[in-house]
């Protein structure tokens, strides 16, 4: 009975279920009808375009790329706002629209609801779009009623701050919400970003109406708040209020500016318009010539103007006076001496004159001159003019400054003063080489071809390339391919903040990771959209015994920039829809001509046929930059310092002074040259060669012992740096040795490594920089030194670099770094950022090098700073990190506008310039962290 029960129970519990899942697909089945039905009730029969808004829907069922919301919307995976990877039960909110050619909803924006939402009840769609989220980015364009920041965001001069005039290129800080009609981003506040305050600082330098304070701070007439009547000129003391903002090699604009000097009065340098407009006009009867126009001078050349000043009145007027307002300050224009007339008196008590020697006398008054005649600024004189007579100045230009340039000729009668507008524009001869040949017109946009219905593929063999047999090993790296939702988003031109907002956030150790990812993304885009342009219709290629020969135009110019082992496909369309793909790799480049190597079976059977040519982009390096972008979560403290910890020296012996080191020096050198028989040197010098014997070893200068500085030229700054690189107080944080250009970084960065090479035994050094260049003039000068082995370090070049492109100096450490696995235990190894990545296939442990210098620092974009920086260990204790370079240089080359307006273009060394613990204090930089080298090394 018990059983029978139990049994029954059973059934009755299976058929519950069972009716559950009935109803349940019932409701799904009637879901599209009861939608379509609740449209047509609400709004008469349902058109194609009907909106509907699900602020609650639950994913019941997902594809490959696509789904559906409560088994009734359709979407896609494009659609889905910010890329965020969805599963089945997420809830959802939606905007749908009815497609009446299937009689469905389709998704056009699909939001996924996050807990907090849920745990409050929700939050409909609207309010999560009206969110305000932070921004910081530049101006990119104001037109004076609205601009852009980042090149997406838009704002209306009603949200800028007060008194706030944004340039292009201003640094600024916002708050935005999302138009989800559509889909871009606005601000609704924007302010500057930083901004400070300097007092009695020094104008250094104008030209037309933009100018240079303290040879940091620029500013721009248009823009810059002045006092009434006042403009700056090179010498003035001033007062100024400037923000962050990228204008050219500045840092710095001034946003308004006053002189310092309590006594200063207004003069009439700088004129409203209305003033202006007062001052130009014909008093008391008197009728001024108003041509006052130059036109085009070359630079040197002179031209002199006549006005005339015709008494058109009743009374007698008395000009008294004629000068310069002083708008020129490079004093361009200038006044002839003028031959009395009958009318005319000369004053006993006028002032001194000013006279500038500026040539021989001229023999025309209104033709171009090669030498200047001797003129005056301003000119004091009695000179009546009756009804009916008229007066003749003379006014001169001397081109001296590039531009278009404006003064002001001021006319002082007895009660009223006349003012007329004088214009040149100066011009040179080098001008000429940059102007266009032929009116630019954009090229033709290339039709699309239709998709092919099958596509047949032979592929040459890649291998066979490799110039560097002990190269050849696995590729552990991701491919990193680009989110569709991106991809996407940039094609359409469309606001990336809204794929993903935390490109409007201040980098933060929280952001890192996807930024950077996000920015490389962005950067690959347009160097895949920038190849596609240089596609060759119907080209015709040259068959050679082993390869197939292809004229790139402007290849040269890096117009398409080529390198050995690049793919490049070849199409061949056939009949009935069927395309032919061959896909090809570069063998050989030289000059325009480019060898690919193909497939056999092809290469064969090529007749001359045209083809198709389609370049691909290089990924190695990007992936590489991802990879490495990945780790930032392990080097928190070196991208992002926030304190400075003290550790202990690793280099604790005693440095001598410069008088015992010469004492020891000398010593050496001449119980050396008694016992070799030959004159001592004067000094040890790094610059001397290191020789090589027959058998290829080099002879080695001598060593100095420790506490000595193996060049003995270094200026104090580049001692004191060298002790403090030797000694890494502050280890891991970076140390930066910044300085303009020839003030000894290299020469210093080469003192470092030697000494960490000779005293510092357990130590293993990786020294980087962006480019190959930089890194031969490294290794050369290491091994100029005369101070290392030749087995000591290995020069690792990218795989496709050509053995003649590699200086011969340099060819046996390259040979060393052709084997990764051998060169990786060498005690130096030089290579760039991205060839560095080349160690990944190894698998070395963190911590593998102790030191990694990092040269030319700041034309390093940040992701390729952290490829080198990657393989050393946070947590050892030993790691130390030398960042070497000018952050006020060129910086990163970015390509990609957007990516370059979000970040990718400032290197690591200037963003950790901008932080607190690299600043500058009233006491200076602190020297554990930065060595400031500002002293140029050609003119001691």
């Amino acid at each position: 009975m018990l059983a029978k029960k139990s049994s029954s129970t059973s059934t009755w519990a299976s058929f519950a279920d069972m009716l559950s899942a009935v109803r349940c697909m019932l409701s799904k089945l009637v879901s599209p009808l009861w939608s379509k039905a609740q449209a047509e009730a609400n709004g008469g029969a349902a058109d194609s375009q009907t909106i509907r808004h699900l602020p609650d829907g639950v994913v019941t069922q997902l594809g490959l790329d696509h789904g559906l919301i409560d088994d009734a919307i359709y979407f896609t995976s494009g659609v889905v706002l910010g890329g965020v990877p969805l599963k089945v039960g997420d809830m959802v909110s939606c905007i749908a629209v009815a497609d009446g050619a299937q009689g469905g909803w389709r998704a056009l924006r699909v939001v996924k609801s996050s807990d907090a939402w849920e745990a409050e009840g929700g939050t409909s769609f609207e309010d999560e779009c009206a969110q305000l989220r932070p921004l910081i980015g530049t101006v990119t364009s104001f037109d004076g009623e609205g601009g852009y920041i980042n090149q997406n965001t838009y704002f209306l001069r009603s949200s800028l701050c007060e008194g706030y005039e944004p340039v292009t290129g201003d640094w600024v800080q916002a708050k935005y919400f999302i138009n989800p009609n559509q889909w871009t981003t606005q601000a609704q506040s924007v302010a500057p970003l930083r901004y400070c305050r300097l007092n009695q600082v020094c104008v250094t330098s104008m030209y037309a109406n933009k100018g240079v304070v303290e040879d940091s701070v620029f500013f721009c007439l248009d823009s810059l708040l002045l006092p009434a009547y006042y403009k700056p000129s090179p010498g003035h003391v001033v007062n100024l209020v400037m923000m962050e903002s990228n204008q050219s090699f500045y840092r710095w604009r001034a946003l308004c500016m006053a002189p310092s000097t309590q006594g200063w009065k207004p003069t009439l340098t700088h004129m409203p318009t209305a003033a202006l407009e007062t001052l130009l006009e014909n008093k008391g009867g008197l009728d001024v010539t108003c041509y006052g126009q130059f036109g085009d001078l070359m630079v040197g050349e002179h031209r002199k103007l006549v006005l005339w000043i015709q008494n058109k009145g009743s009374e007698t007027h008395r000009l008294k006076c004629c000068e310069f307002a002083g708008w020129d300050s490079e004093q361009q224009f200038f006044l002839n001496p003028l031959k009395m007339g009958p009318k005319e008196k000369p004053r006993s008590d006028s002032g001194p004159i000013v006279v500038e020697e500026r040539g021989s006398q001229a023999e025309e008054a209104d033709g171009k001159e090669t030498k200047p005649s001797l003129s005056v600024r301003r000119e004091e004189r009695e000179a009546e003019l009756p009804p009916g007579e008229r007066l003749s100045i003379v006014v001169g230009c001397q081109a001296k400054s590039l531009g278009s340039c404006a003064e002001l000729l001021l006319l002082h009668f007895s009660s009223f003063v006349i003012g007329r507008r004088l214009e040149v524009t100066v011009c040179s001869k080098d001008e000429s080489l940059l102007w266009p040949c032929a009116p630019y017109s954009p090229a033709d946009a290339k039709p699309i071809p239709a998709a092919p219905s099958h596509v047949i593929t032979l592929t040459a063999h890649h291998s066979t390339l490799n110039r560097l047999p002990n190269r050849r090993l696995p590729c552990f790296l991701p491919y990193y391919v680009v989110p569709q939702p991106l991809r996407d988003c940039v094609a359409g031109q469309k606001d990336v903040l809204v794929v993903q907002p935390c490109l409007g956030e201040v980098l933060s150790a929280s952001n890192a990771q996807a930024r950077f990812s996000t920015l490389l993304w962005m950067e690959e885009l347009h160097a895949e959209r920038e190849l596609g342009e240089f596609t060759i219709q119907g080209a015709q290629l040259r068959k050679g015994a082993a390869y197939l020969h292809l004229e790139v135009l402007c290849l040269t110019e890096g117009r398409p920039n080529l390198n050995i082992g690049d793919r490049i496909v070849l199409k061949s369309p056939q009949s009935d829809g069927i395309m032919m793909e061959y896909i090809s790799y570069v063998a050989e480049i030289n000059d325009e001509d480019v060898s690919l190597k193909v497939n056999p079976a092809f290469h064969r059977s090529y007749l001359g046929e045209p083809l198709d040519v389609e370049f691909s982009y290089n990924r190695l390096t990007m992936r590489r930059c991802h990879h490495a972008v990945e780790q930032i979560k392990s080097f928190m403290e070196i991208f992002f310092p926030s304190k400075v910890t003290t550790q202990t020296p690793l280099w604790t012996v005693k440095w001598l002074d410069e008088d015992d080191q010469n004492k020891t020096l000398d010593g050496y050198e001449q119980a050396s040259a008694k016992e070799n028989c030959q004159i001592p040197n004067v000094s040890v010098d790094m610059d001397s060669k290191a020789t090589q014997t027959k058998d290829g070893t080099v002879s080695l200068n001598h060593t100095p012992s420790p506490g000595h500085f193996f060049n003995r030229d270094l200026n104090p700054a580049q001692k004191e740096a060298v002790k403090r690189i030797l000694a890494g107080e502050c280890r891991p944080t970076p140390y930066v040795l910044f300085g303009p250009p020839g003030t000894g970084k290299t020469i210093t960065l080469i003192e470092a490594i030697l000494q960490v090479y000779h005293f510092l035994p357990s130590s293993r050094v990786l020294v980087c920089t962006p480019s190959n260049s930089a890194a031969d003039l490294i290794c050369v000068r290491l091994h100029d030194s005369g101070l290392m082995h030749t087995a000591s370090m290995a020069r690792v070049n990218a795989s496709y670099r050509q053995e003649k492109c590699i200086p011969e100096v340099l060819r046996p450490y390259s040979k060393a770094g052709e084997d990764l696995s051998h060169a990786s235990f060498h005690r130096i190894v030089v290579s760039t950022c991205s060839s560095a990545g080349l160690f990944y296939n190894l698998g070395l442990q963190v911590g593998h090098f102790t030191h990694v210098f990092l040269d030319e620092a700041g034309q390093a974009t940040e992701p390729e700073s952290m490829i080198p920086i990657s393989f050393i260990s946070e947590s050892d204790g030993q790691a130390q990190i030398v960042l070497a370079g000018d952050p006020c240089q060129l910086g990163p080359i970015v390509k990609s506008r957007m990516a370059s307006a979000f970040g990718l273009g400032l290197s690591l060394l200037e963003r950790l310039m901008a932080n607190s613990l690299y600043g500058k204090q009233e006491w200076g930089y602190n020297p554990k962290l930065v060595g400031a080298h500002l002293t140029n090394m050609h003119f001691k």
